[in-house]
Protein backbone atom coordinates (compact mmCIF):
# COMPACT_ATOMS: atom_id res chain seq x y z
CA UNK A 1 0.00 0.00 0.00
CA UNK A 2 1.41 3.28 -0.63
CA UNK A 3 -1.46 5.61 0.24
CA UNK A 4 -1.37 7.47 3.23
CA UNK A 5 -3.59 7.33 6.15
CA UNK A 6 -5.25 10.58 5.48
CA UNK A 7 -5.62 9.87 1.75
CA UNK A 8 -8.02 6.48 2.94
CA UNK A 9 -9.72 8.77 5.08
CA UNK A 10 -10.46 11.22 2.37
CA UNK A 11 -11.03 7.93 -0.01
CA UNK A 12 -13.75 6.94 2.67
CA UNK A 13 -12.79 4.07 3.41
CA UNK A 14 -11.09 2.48 7.06
CA UNK A 15 -7.48 1.16 7.61
CA UNK A 16 -5.81 0.22 4.52
CA UNK A 17 -8.93 0.39 2.72
CA UNK A 18 -9.14 2.47 0.20
CA UNK A 19 -13.32 2.27 -0.49
CA UNK A 20 -15.45 1.18 1.79
CA UNK A 21 -16.54 -1.58 -1.24
CA UNK A 22 -13.42 -3.19 -0.98
CA UNK A 23 -13.60 -3.34 3.30
CA UNK A 24 -17.11 -4.73 2.53
CA UNK A 25 -16.09 -7.69 0.06
CA UNK A 26 -12.41 -8.22 2.05
CA UNK A 27 -14.96 -9.00 4.67
CA UNK A 28 -17.44 -11.40 2.99
CA UNK A 29 -15.02 -13.44 1.34
CA UNK A 30 -13.30 -13.69 4.76
CA UNK A 31 -16.38 -14.99 6.10
CA UNK A 32 -17.06 -17.59 3.58
CA UNK A 33 -12.88 -18.88 3.84
CA UNK A 34 -13.44 -19.12 7.51
CA UNK A 35 -17.01 -20.97 6.94
CA UNK A 36 -15.41 -23.58 4.55
CA UNK A 37 -12.28 -23.80 6.51
CA UNK A 38 -14.10 -24.50 9.33
CA UNK A 39 -16.08 -27.50 8.44
CA UNK A 40 -13.32 -28.98 6.34
CA UNK A 41 -11.03 -28.53 9.58
CA UNK A 42 -13.78 -30.28 11.36
CA UNK A 43 -13.49 -33.19 8.69
CA UNK A 44 -9.78 -33.21 9.13
CA UNK A 45 -9.12 -33.58 13.29
CA UNK A 46 -11.99 -35.58 13.43
CA UNK A 47 -10.46 -37.74 11.20
CA UNK A 48 -7.08 -37.69 12.74
CA UNK A 49 -8.98 -37.79 16.25
CA UNK A 50 -8.14 -34.19 17.66
CA UNK A 51 -11.90 -33.59 18.11
CA UNK A 52 -14.03 -31.64 15.56
CA UNK A 53 -14.08 -28.61 17.68
CA UNK A 54 -10.30 -27.84 17.57
CA UNK A 55 -10.67 -28.15 13.67
CA UNK A 56 -13.45 -25.49 13.65
CA UNK A 57 -11.89 -23.14 15.99
CA UNK A 58 -8.62 -23.18 13.49
CA UNK A 59 -10.43 -23.03 10.95
CA UNK A 60 -12.03 -20.13 11.44
CA UNK A 61 -8.86 -18.17 12.24
CA UNK A 62 -7.21 -19.51 8.91
CA UNK A 63 -9.80 -18.21 7.04
CA UNK A 64 -10.27 -15.16 8.75
CA UNK A 65 -6.77 -14.40 7.47
CA UNK A 66 -7.80 -13.75 4.23
CA UNK A 67 -9.56 -10.23 5.42
CA UNK A 68 -5.42 -9.02 5.03
CA UNK A 69 -5.38 -10.04 1.90
CA UNK A 70 -4.32 -6.34 0.69
CA UNK A 71 -2.31 -5.12 3.30
CA UNK A 72 -0.52 -8.52 3.36
CA UNK A 73 -1.14 -10.93 0.09
CA UNK A 74 2.40 -12.65 0.71
CA UNK A 75 1.07 -13.85 4.51
CA UNK A 76 -2.31 -14.93 2.87
CA UNK A 77 -0.45 -17.28 0.72
CA UNK A 78 2.04 -18.98 2.62
CA UNK A 79 -0.70 -19.65 5.79
CA UNK A 80 -2.73 -21.50 2.55
CA UNK A 81 0.32 -23.34 1.93
CA UNK A 82 0.80 -24.02 5.52
CA UNK A 83 -2.83 -25.50 5.63
CA UNK A 84 -2.97 -27.74 2.67
CA UNK A 85 -1.76 -30.72 3.80
CA UNK A 86 -5.02 -30.79 5.75
CA UNK A 87 -7.21 -30.16 2.57
CA UNK A 88 -8.39 -26.54 3.46
CA UNK A 89 -8.34 -23.07 2.38
CA UNK A 90 -9.26 -23.52 -0.99
CA UNK A 91 -10.79 -20.20 -1.05
CA UNK A 92 -7.97 -18.94 0.86
CA UNK A 93 -5.79 -20.49 -1.44
CA UNK A 94 -7.88 -19.19 -5.05
CA UNK A 95 -8.21 -15.53 -3.44
CA UNK A 96 -4.87 -15.29 -1.83
CA UNK A 97 -2.88 -16.52 -5.55
CA UNK A 98 -5.02 -13.83 -7.41
CA UNK A 99 -4.87 -10.47 -5.09
CA UNK A 100 -0.72 -11.60 -5.00
CA UNK A 101 -0.82 -11.71 -8.98
CA UNK A 102 -2.73 -8.55 -9.15
CA UNK A 103 -0.61 -6.69 -6.34
CA UNK A 104 2.82 -4.76 -6.95
CA UNK A 105 4.85 -7.51 -5.42
CA UNK A 106 7.70 -8.26 -7.74
CA UNK A 107 7.00 -11.33 -9.98
CA UNK A 108 9.65 -13.62 -8.87
CA UNK A 109 8.10 -13.61 -5.71
CA UNK A 110 4.64 -14.11 -7.18
CA UNK A 111 6.27 -17.00 -9.07
CA UNK A 112 7.95 -18.67 -6.26
CA UNK A 113 5.01 -18.79 -3.92
CA UNK A 114 2.88 -19.34 -6.92
CA UNK A 115 5.15 -22.94 -7.74
CA UNK A 116 5.44 -24.44 -4.07
CA UNK A 117 1.38 -23.61 -3.88
CA UNK A 118 1.28 -25.68 -7.50
CA UNK A 119 3.35 -28.32 -6.09
CA UNK A 120 1.63 -28.52 -2.85
CA UNK A 121 -1.36 -29.20 -4.78
CA UNK A 122 0.09 -31.71 -6.32
CA UNK A 123 1.47 -33.63 -3.72
CA UNK A 124 -1.63 -32.97 -1.67
CA UNK A 125 -3.68 -34.94 -4.93
CA UNK A 126 -1.26 -37.28 -5.22
CA UNK A 127 -1.48 -38.56 -1.57
CA UNK A 128 -5.47 -38.16 -1.54
CA UNK A 129 -5.99 -39.99 -4.68
CA UNK A 130 -3.81 -42.51 -3.85
CA UNK A 131 -5.55 -43.44 -0.61
CA UNK A 132 -8.80 -42.97 -2.29
CA UNK A 133 -8.14 -45.49 -5.20
CA UNK A 134 -6.46 -47.90 -1.98
CA UNK A 135 -9.76 -47.93 -0.92
CA UNK A 136 -12.25 -48.19 -3.37
CA UNK A 137 -10.06 -51.08 -4.94
CA UNK A 138 -10.46 -49.98 -8.45
CA UNK A 139 -8.25 -51.10 -11.55
CA UNK A 140 -6.72 -47.87 -12.56
CA UNK A 141 -3.63 -47.39 -15.06
CA UNK A 142 -0.18 -46.04 -13.49
CA UNK A 143 -0.12 -43.01 -15.21
CA UNK A 144 -3.38 -42.10 -14.12
CA UNK A 145 -3.22 -40.54 -10.27
CA UNK A 146 -0.36 -38.73 -11.04
CA UNK A 147 -1.65 -37.43 -14.58
CA UNK A 148 -5.22 -35.81 -12.19
CA UNK A 149 -3.17 -34.64 -9.72
CA UNK A 150 -1.46 -32.72 -12.05
CA UNK A 151 -4.60 -31.76 -13.52
CA UNK A 152 -5.72 -30.93 -10.00
CA UNK A 153 -2.36 -28.43 -9.34
CA UNK A 154 -2.77 -26.55 -12.14
CA UNK A 155 -6.55 -25.93 -11.96
CA UNK A 156 -6.26 -24.41 -8.41
CA UNK A 157 -2.78 -22.70 -9.46
CA UNK A 158 -2.93 -21.18 -13.05
CA UNK A 159 -6.33 -19.60 -13.24
CA UNK A 160 -6.26 -17.71 -10.11
CA UNK A 161 -2.50 -16.57 -11.45
CA UNK A 162 -3.17 -15.50 -15.07
CA UNK A 163 -6.54 -13.75 -13.71
CA UNK A 164 -4.32 -11.48 -10.71
CA UNK A 165 -1.92 -11.15 -13.46
CA UNK A 166 -3.92 -9.17 -16.10
CA UNK A 167 -6.45 -7.60 -13.13
CA UNK A 168 -2.74 -6.17 -12.23
CA UNK A 169 -2.11 -5.55 -15.50
CA UNK A 170 -5.20 -3.99 -16.32
CA UNK A 171 -5.55 -1.47 -13.45
CA UNK A 172 -1.71 -0.31 -13.80
CA UNK A 173 -2.60 0.39 -17.69
CA UNK A 174 -6.01 2.42 -16.24
CA UNK A 175 -3.44 3.82 -13.68
CA UNK A 176 -0.97 5.41 -15.79
CA UNK A 177 -3.89 6.47 -18.81
CA UNK A 178 -5.35 8.50 -15.60
CA UNK A 179 -1.83 9.96 -14.94
CA UNK A 180 -1.18 10.94 -18.34
CA UNK A 181 -4.67 12.53 -18.63
CA UNK A 182 -3.82 14.38 -15.11
CA UNK A 183 -0.44 15.41 -17.04
CA UNK A 184 -2.54 16.29 -20.37
CA UNK A 185 -5.22 18.61 -18.55
CA UNK A 186 -2.33 20.04 -16.90
CA UNK A 187 -0.46 20.84 -20.00
CA UNK A 188 -3.60 22.66 -21.68
CA UNK A 189 -4.26 24.39 -18.71
CA UNK A 190 -0.74 26.11 -18.55
CA UNK A 191 -1.30 26.13 -22.88
CA UNK A 192 -4.39 28.14 -21.54
CA UNK A 193 -2.90 30.17 -19.74
CA UNK A 194 0.01 31.13 -21.99
CA UNK A 195 -2.00 31.68 -24.89
CA UNK A 196 -3.67 33.72 -22.01
CA UNK A 197 -0.74 36.39 -21.52
CA UNK A 198 -0.01 35.68 -24.81
CA UNK A 199 -3.16 37.48 -25.72
CA UNK A 200 -2.86 40.02 -23.04
CA UNK A 201 0.62 40.77 -24.88
CA UNK A 202 -0.57 41.24 -28.08
CA UNK A 203 -3.23 43.55 -26.84
CA UNK A 204 -1.05 45.55 -25.40
CA UNK A 205 1.23 45.85 -28.04
CA UNK A 206 -1.73 46.40 -30.18
CA UNK A 207 -2.65 49.41 -27.96
CA UNK A 208 1.05 50.59 -28.33
CA UNK A 209 0.74 50.51 -31.98
CA UNK A 210 -2.56 52.44 -31.67
CA UNK A 211 -0.98 55.23 -29.65
CA UNK A 212 1.89 55.34 -31.73
CA UNK A 213 0.44 55.67 -35.01
CA UNK A 214 -2.57 58.23 -33.29
CA UNK A 215 0.63 60.04 -31.80
CA UNK A 216 2.33 60.17 -35.51
CA UNK A 217 -0.49 61.31 -37.26
CA UNK A 218 -1.82 63.80 -35.24
CA UNK A 219 0.78 65.25 -33.22
CA UNK A 220 2.80 66.59 -36.51
CA UNK A 221 -0.20 68.14 -38.13
CA UNK A 222 -1.36 70.20 -35.25
CA UNK A 223 1.72 71.07 -34.13
CA UNK A 224 2.37 72.68 -37.99
CA UNK A 225 -1.28 74.14 -37.63
CA UNK A 226 -0.59 75.42 -34.18
CA UNK A 227 2.60 77.09 -35.48
CA UNK A 228 0.86 78.39 -38.33
CA UNK A 229 -1.92 79.82 -36.60
CA UNK A 230 0.48 81.66 -34.23
CA UNK A 231 2.28 83.03 -37.12
CA UNK A 232 -0.76 83.90 -38.77
CA UNK A 233 -2.08 85.95 -35.44
CA UNK A 234 1.22 88.02 -35.20
CA UNK A 235 0.68 89.30 -38.55
CA UNK A 236 -2.48 89.33 -39.63
CA UNK A 237 -3.14 93.33 -39.05
CA UNK A 238 0.37 93.59 -40.31
CA UNK A 239 0.22 91.51 -43.53
CA UNK A 240 -2.62 90.58 -44.24
CA UNK A 241 -1.15 88.54 -47.57
CA UNK A 242 0.76 86.36 -45.48
CA UNK A 243 -2.04 85.90 -43.00
CA UNK A 244 -3.93 84.48 -46.04
CA UNK A 245 -1.38 82.42 -46.59
CA UNK A 246 -0.66 80.87 -43.30
CA UNK A 247 -4.47 80.45 -42.83
CA UNK A 248 -4.19 78.32 -46.20
CA UNK A 249 -1.92 76.49 -44.99
CA UNK A 250 -3.72 75.91 -41.57
CA UNK A 251 -6.51 74.63 -43.70
CA UNK A 252 -4.25 72.41 -45.76
CA UNK A 253 -2.67 70.60 -42.73
CA UNK A 254 -5.77 69.75 -41.34
CA UNK A 255 -7.27 68.01 -44.08
CA UNK A 256 -3.81 66.37 -44.48
CA UNK A 257 -4.33 65.37 -41.11
CA UNK A 258 -8.05 64.21 -41.43
CA UNK A 259 -7.12 62.35 -44.48
CA UNK A 260 -3.98 60.60 -42.68
CA UNK A 261 -6.44 59.78 -40.03
CA UNK A 262 -9.39 58.18 -42.03
CA UNK A 263 -6.48 56.67 -43.94
CA UNK A 264 -5.35 55.12 -40.61
CA UNK A 265 -8.56 53.94 -39.59
CA UNK A 266 -9.42 52.18 -42.09
CA UNK A 267 -6.23 50.06 -42.07
CA UNK A 268 -6.96 49.19 -38.49
CA UNK A 269 -10.56 48.79 -39.62
CA UNK A 270 -9.65 46.27 -42.55
CA UNK A 271 -7.14 44.29 -39.66
CA UNK A 272 -9.58 43.72 -37.07
CA UNK A 273 -11.61 41.80 -39.91
CA UNK A 274 -14.31 45.12 -39.90
CA UNK A 275 -15.57 45.90 -43.95
CA UNK A 276 -14.18 49.39 -44.04
CA UNK A 277 -17.67 49.69 -46.81
CA UNK A 278 -19.68 49.63 -43.08
CA UNK A 279 -17.26 51.76 -41.32
CA UNK A 280 -20.07 54.78 -41.30
CA UNK A 281 -22.77 52.31 -39.37
CA UNK A 282 -22.48 51.87 -35.76
CA UNK A 283 -20.45 48.96 -33.60
CA UNK A 284 -21.16 47.76 -30.35
CA UNK A 285 -18.28 48.67 -27.57
CA UNK A 286 -16.16 46.44 -26.67
CA UNK A 287 -14.47 47.02 -23.49
CA UNK A 288 -11.07 44.89 -24.58
CA UNK A 289 -9.85 44.24 -28.13
CA UNK A 290 -9.83 40.60 -29.48
CA UNK A 291 -6.75 39.26 -29.09
CA UNK A 292 -4.44 38.55 -32.18
CA UNK A 293 -1.34 36.02 -32.41
CA UNK A 294 0.13 38.26 -34.70
CA UNK A 295 -0.16 42.36 -35.12
CA UNK A 296 -1.32 43.43 -38.56
CA UNK A 297 1.10 46.30 -40.02
CA UNK A 298 -0.07 48.17 -42.39
CA UNK A 299 1.05 48.26 -45.89
CA UNK A 300 0.12 51.75 -47.00
CA UNK A 301 2.22 54.68 -45.00
CA UNK A 302 4.51 57.49 -45.47
CA UNK A 303 7.97 56.87 -46.91
CA UNK A 304 11.39 57.89 -47.18
CA UNK A 305 10.79 59.73 -50.73
CA UNK A 306 8.34 61.89 -48.81
CA UNK A 307 11.09 63.61 -46.60
CA UNK A 308 11.79 66.44 -48.55
CA UNK A 309 7.81 67.26 -48.69
CA UNK A 310 7.82 67.14 -44.77
CA UNK A 311 10.86 68.85 -44.64
CA UNK A 312 9.05 71.52 -46.48
CA UNK A 313 6.16 71.95 -44.39
CA UNK A 314 8.19 72.15 -41.34
CA UNK A 315 10.12 75.33 -43.90
CA UNK A 316 7.07 76.83 -44.72
CA UNK A 317 6.26 77.07 -40.93
CA UNK A 318 9.14 78.96 -40.27
CA UNK A 319 11.49 76.60 -39.49
CA UNK A 320 15.57 76.77 -40.49
CA UNK A 321 15.78 73.58 -41.71
CA UNK A 322 19.51 71.80 -43.50
CA UNK A 323 17.85 68.24 -45.26
CA UNK A 324 20.55 66.18 -46.69
CA UNK A 325 20.63 62.75 -48.26
CA UNK A 326 24.10 60.41 -48.13
CA UNK A 327 24.69 57.23 -50.19
CA UNK A 328 22.35 55.05 -52.58
CA UNK A 329 19.73 52.83 -52.11
CA UNK A 330 16.00 52.20 -52.59
CA UNK A 331 13.67 49.77 -52.14
CA UNK A 332 13.23 49.04 -48.74
CA UNK A 333 10.67 47.20 -47.11
CA UNK A 334 8.04 48.79 -45.84
CA UNK A 335 8.23 48.63 -42.36
CA UNK A 336 11.55 50.41 -42.41
CA UNK A 337 10.53 53.36 -44.59
CA UNK A 338 7.96 53.90 -42.59
CA UNK A 339 9.60 53.91 -39.28
CA UNK A 340 12.46 56.08 -40.93
CA UNK A 341 9.54 58.87 -41.88
CA UNK A 342 8.16 58.66 -38.56
CA UNK A 343 11.38 59.19 -36.90
CA UNK A 344 12.02 62.21 -38.50
CA UNK A 345 8.55 63.46 -38.33
CA UNK A 346 8.00 63.18 -34.37
CA UNK A 347 11.62 64.51 -34.28
CA UNK A 348 10.60 67.65 -36.59
CA UNK A 349 7.76 68.04 -34.11
CA UNK A 350 10.00 68.32 -31.10
CA UNK A 351 11.59 70.67 -32.07
CA UNK A 352 8.75 72.74 -33.41
CA UNK A 353 7.22 71.86 -30.04
CA UNK A 354 10.99 73.08 -27.80
CA UNK A 355 12.94 74.78 -30.10
CA UNK A 356 10.47 77.13 -31.83
CA UNK A 357 12.71 79.08 -34.81
CA UNK A 358 16.27 77.04 -33.76
CA UNK A 359 17.63 76.32 -37.01
CA UNK A 360 17.68 72.47 -37.61
CA UNK A 361 19.41 69.73 -39.64
CA UNK A 362 18.20 66.54 -41.27
CA UNK A 363 20.65 63.71 -42.84
CA UNK A 364 19.66 60.37 -44.14
CA UNK A 365 22.28 58.25 -44.53
CA UNK A 366 22.07 55.21 -47.04
CA UNK A 367 24.54 52.14 -46.12
CA UNK A 368 25.27 48.87 -47.03
CA UNK A 369 22.50 46.73 -45.27
CA UNK A 370 21.12 49.96 -43.26
CA UNK A 371 19.38 53.38 -43.44
CA UNK A 372 20.69 55.91 -40.65
CA UNK A 373 18.72 59.04 -39.83
CA UNK A 374 19.45 62.16 -37.58
CA UNK A 375 17.54 65.36 -36.64
CA UNK A 376 19.90 67.94 -34.90
CA UNK A 377 17.91 71.09 -33.71
CA UNK A 378 20.11 74.33 -32.41
CA UNK A 379 19.10 75.92 -28.48
CA UNK A 380 16.16 77.92 -29.16
CA UNK A 381 16.85 81.58 -30.14
CA UNK A 382 16.31 84.28 -27.78
CA UNK A 383 13.34 86.05 -27.81
CA UNK A 384 12.13 84.14 -29.78
CA UNK A 385 8.19 83.11 -30.40
CA UNK A 386 6.71 80.49 -27.34
CA UNK A 387 3.92 78.42 -29.06
CA UNK A 388 2.37 76.86 -26.25
CA UNK A 389 2.27 73.68 -27.53
CA UNK A 390 1.76 70.61 -25.06
CA UNK A 391 3.66 67.48 -24.81
CA UNK A 392 3.00 64.25 -23.73
CA UNK A 393 6.04 63.00 -23.16
CA UNK A 394 5.27 59.92 -25.58
CA UNK A 395 7.35 61.27 -28.30
CA UNK A 396 10.45 59.63 -27.84
CA UNK A 397 9.26 56.41 -26.26
CA UNK A 398 7.43 55.58 -29.40
CA UNK A 399 10.15 56.42 -31.83
CA UNK A 400 12.30 54.14 -29.68
CA UNK A 401 9.61 51.44 -29.46
CA UNK A 402 9.40 51.40 -32.97
CA UNK A 403 12.76 51.49 -33.78
CA UNK A 404 13.83 48.69 -31.76
CA UNK A 405 11.11 46.45 -32.99
CA UNK A 406 12.90 46.44 -36.30
CA UNK A 407 16.40 45.50 -34.32
CA UNK A 408 17.63 48.92 -35.32
CA UNK A 409 19.48 51.51 -32.16
CA UNK A 410 17.94 54.55 -31.10
CA UNK A 411 20.18 57.50 -28.84
CA UNK A 412 17.87 60.76 -28.63
CA UNK A 413 19.31 63.01 -25.95
CA UNK A 414 21.01 66.74 -25.29
CA UNK A 415 24.14 68.31 -27.51
CA UNK A 416 26.40 70.35 -25.83
CA UNK A 417 25.80 73.47 -27.80
CA UNK A 418 22.38 73.12 -25.65
CA UNK A 419 20.05 71.52 -28.62
CA UNK A 420 18.70 68.52 -28.92
CA UNK A 421 19.84 65.01 -31.21
CA UNK A 422 17.95 62.00 -32.29
CA UNK A 423 19.28 59.25 -34.16
CA UNK A 424 18.18 56.17 -35.35
CA UNK A 425 19.68 53.30 -37.36
CA UNK A 426 17.50 50.62 -39.07
CA UNK A 427 18.95 47.74 -40.56
CA UNK A 428 17.47 47.03 -44.02
CA UNK A 429 17.72 43.28 -44.67
CA UNK A 430 19.02 41.93 -47.84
Amino acid sequence: MTTTGEERRAAGGPWWWQRRRSAVLDVVLAGVSALECAVEGAVFTDRVGLGSALGVLLGLVVGSVLVLRRRWPVAVVLVALAVSPAEMGMVLGFVGLYTLAASEVPRRITAVLASMSGLGSLLVSLVRMGQHVDESGAATTPWFTPSMAVLVALGTTAPPVLLGLYVGARRRLMESLRERADSLERELQLLAERAEERAEWARGEERRRIAREMHDVVAHRVSLMVVHSTALQAVALKDPETAAKNAALVGDMGRQALTELREMLGVMRASSGVPVARAAEPEPVVAVPEPRAVLVEEEQGPSLAELEELVGQSRAAGMAVEFSVEGEGSGYGARVERTAYRVVQEALTNAHKHAAGAATRVRLARRAGEVAMQVENGPPPEGGVDVKLPSGGNGLVGMRERVLALGGVFVAGPTDAGGFRVSAVLPVGE
